[in-house]
């Protein structure tokens, strides 16, 4: 891969860090310690998802706060790896067409990351991404759209982009999103990066039918 697509990814990992460092709140200490002190690349395929078409509208619905990570992360969207942890065998193929995450540090993605996986998730409008967990502790930032989070059986609360939403380890949560797609950061905090979330087979089930 070319010097500039490299910078382009490196540029993109330190607007993340810069972001959340201005946030300044005590729940972000331990993600930012764990945060890589110098980028060692990793060579990654690129891949493209349905869900990408969403593109123009994240830009466009961006909060002041995120529009320049979000306007990045969008012309760098070629020259990332965009993925699916889900199947048909899971999960509907609309809800596909409506989802897909790329790394942009950690275990997979350009910048390797030993105990910090980072990157975007992407959901489109109408779309409800059913409850899961994962061993990782994880903290989200809506930076495009407004959504509904539920942590646990609480009730669904709408988020606003800027909001920060921590899910403990093994911590059920979902989301679903209005009318607007929605483009999250998330960082993910733990021994074993590579654990994928595991749907919880209820909320599995109500999605199919």
């Amino acid at each position: 891969m070319d010097t500039q697509t490299d910078t382009a990814r490196e540029a993109i990992a330190a607007r993340v860090k810069e972001l959340l460092e201005s946030l300044g709140q005590p729940l972000l200490a331990p993600f930012l310690a764990d945060w890589p002190l110098a980028y060692l690349r990793r060579e990654i395929a690129t891949a493209r998802l349905p869900v990408l078409r969403w593109l123009p509208e994240l830009v466009s619905g961006a909060a002041p706060f995120s529009a320049d990570l979000v306007t990045a992360v969008c012309r760098a969207a070629p020259v990332l790896d965009w993925r699916q942890t889900y199947t048909t065998q899971d999960l509907e193929p609309a809800f596909l067409d409506n989802y897909g995450w790329s790394e942009i540090v950690g275990s997979v993605g350009p910048i390797q990351g030993e105990r910090i996986a980072c990157g975007f998730l992407i959901l489109g409008p109408a779309t409800c991404y059913p409850s899961h967990r994962h061993a990782a502790e994880e903290l989200y930032l809506p930076l495009s759209g407004t959504a509904a989070w539920q942590q646990g059986d609480t009730q669904w609360r709408e988020r606003a982009p800027g909001t920060t939403i921590h899910h403990r380890s093994e911590e059920p949560h979902a989301m679903s999103t209005g009318t607007a797609p929605l483009l999250a950061l998330y960082v993910w905090r733990g021994a074993n990066l590579a654990q994928k979330a595991q749907l919880d087979v209820y909320a599995s089930l109500l999605v199919q039918e």
